[in-house]
């Protein structure tokens, strides 16, 4: 298990990352700079901030585990992401940046009203409470194995608390500019530690390349390098006709509705330079989510050759395929560096959400609040030391979710991977119908947005793989989750489009309306 000198690296990483913090605390940013960087993060900061936060500790254990139990054709979705970031930069942007407020709920705000604003940032931290919950959990697994040897029951638990104090604490000190710089740092440790991960399990096997491939050709499952899958099946969420449908809306969700990974593209100087950060994030993914598939690949095929990973386990139990490798077989000291890199993948996720649900938080509530009340805008001092309580409040929530996540994932059988995206789609289909709604379209009223959002929710819920069996059998399988992103969002665009503006401008002018 862990050495001395693993937990030596360990502990030189987790002191890295705190220093960043320390450091970015330093600039004393108040105010909207504290959530916007004062629009001075270089746009390839922002990419690579960007890529780490969607990768995630979903990708670092989910993402072997999605080709050792399958294939590549994951890697597809990511035709559907770049599709998504071009609508996005090219659309959405421009519009956020015209709003000029720190959460992108704002434009709605102008758009439709501020009930609109608040109503819409309160579905964003309901559905960030569950994804970011999922996320949180897996990245609980491995910490909870190496600490204490199970992950399982109060071993997790605990280890959830303990990675929640570790990003909570360098986010409340140094806002959103620690949080894009520590992911710099810890998206080169994670692509390092993945690539280090490919080239020990090529020792191990110790095969020609054209002996691996002919294992993974001729899998009893079918072909491990199948890249596109070009089947009808609804109950898969990686074909072809998913990723370029499904995929694309639920991207375009993620980068274009989403406030934790918009606001990181909004620290940018100009809309011109968030779009290309966004698409530069999209580019950069491909090599690495491949490097992550391609782990999980190897490790099949070193199970074919020495024997099981996971021995005796049930089925369920593969979600840990990685890490039980990297603290069976890894070296010492790169051991350490393996589990750090995990961290970084886990942390880099974590530190965002908590900055974006403060912003969101005192953005679109707490300053409308006190407008409304008819008193005065907090200073900047004030509103950032209320920003770190808020921090602090939200990193509590989000570790009650994750308690609650890890029950929720055994119980459904999916991969981690599916099950982290899968959540999302809750929050994202009224999000997105909302937005399309707004920018694309003259129409849509106060109370068409709020019943698009809740439309979009309530459809998600309904067809819910576990909700879907109860008023359908099985007979007819559940949708995978980029059809239920597609049919929900659907018809949260629908009904919001129902509405009837209260203004004749264009949605151009409109983003441009003074704040309310």
């Amino acid at each position: 298990m862990f050495s001395i000198i693993d937990w030596a690296v360990l502990s030189a990483y987790m002191a890295a990352v705190l220093w960043i913090g320390v450091w970015a605390g330093k600039r004393k940013e108040h105010g909207d700079d504290f959530f916007l960087a004062g629009r001075s993060m270089p746009a390839w900061a922002v990419a690579v901030s960007v890529l780490a936060t969607a990768l995630s500790a979903a990708t670092f254990v989910g993402g072997p585990q999605q080709s050792y139990r399958g294939d590549l054709t994951y890697l597809a979705s990511n035709v559907g992401g770049l599709i998504a970031v071009l609508i996005v930069g090219l659309l959405f942007l421009p519009a956020f940046y015209a709003a000029g407020t720190p959460s992108i709920y704002g434009y709605l705000g102008q758009r439709f009203s501020v009930g609109t604003q608040g109503a819409a940032s309160g579905m964003f931290m309901f559905g960030r409470l569950l994804a970011s919950g999922a996320r949180l959990f897996i990245t609980a697994i491995p910490f909870a194995l190496i600490a204490f040897g199970s992950a399982e029951g109060w071993p997790l638990v605990a280890a959830i608390l303990l990675v929640t104090v570790a990003a909570a604490a360098y986010t409340m000190l140094g806002g959103i500019r620690a949080v894009i710089w520590t992911d710099v740092l810890q998206a080169c440790v994670v692509v390092g530690t993945v690539t280090l991960a490919v080239f020990v399990l090529l020792n191990r096997i110790d095969l020609p390349i054209g002996d691996i491939t002919d294992l993974l050709t001729t899998a009893d499952g079918g072909d491990k390098l199948r890249v596109v899958d070009w089947s009808v099946d609804h109950t898969k969420p990686y074909t072809a006709w998913a990723s370029l449908i499904g995929f694309t809306l639920f991207m375009v969700a993620a980068f274009g509705t989403d406030q934790d990974l918009t606001q990181r593209m909004l620290t940018c100087r100009t809309p011109g330079k968030a779009t290309w950060a966004v698409i530069l994030s999209n580019l950069l993914g491909w090599p690495v989510v491949l490097l992550f598939l391609v782990v999980g690949l190897l490790l099949w095929v070193e199970e074919q050759v020495h024997g099981p990973i996971l021995p005796d386990l049930p089925e369920q139990s593969d979600r840990a395929v990685f890490l039980r490798f990297i603290l069976r077989d890894m070296p010492m000291g790169l051991r350490g560096l393996m589990v750090a890199g995990l961290f970084a993948a886990a942390m880099s996720s974590l530190d965002s959400v908590l900055n974006a649900l403060a912003s969101s938080t005192v953005a679109d509530w707490l300053r409308p609040l006190r407008a409304r009340r008819g008193l005065p805008r907090r200073t900047a001092d004030e509103e950032t030391r209320l920003t770190r309580g808020i921090i602090a409040i939200w990193a509590v929530l989000l570790a009650c979710f994750a308690i609650g996540a890890a029950f929720w994932q055994s119980a459904s059988g999916q991969t981690l991977i599916d099950f982290a995206l899968g959540v999302m789609v809750f929050a994202y289909a009224g999000l997105l119908g909302v937005f399309a709604t707004g920018l694309l379209t003259n129409r849509g009223s106060p109370a068409s947005a709020a019943a698009a959002l809740a439309a979009g929710l309530l459809v998600v819920v309904a067809i819910e793989p576990a909700v879907w069996r109860l008023w359908m059998g099985e007979e007819i399988k559940p949708l995978a989750f980029p059809w239920r992103m597609t049919v929900a969002s659907a018809v949260a665009f629908l009904i919001c489009l129902s509405g009837r503006s209260q203004t004749q401008n264009s949605p151009t002018s409109k983003t441009t309306a003074p704040t309310s």
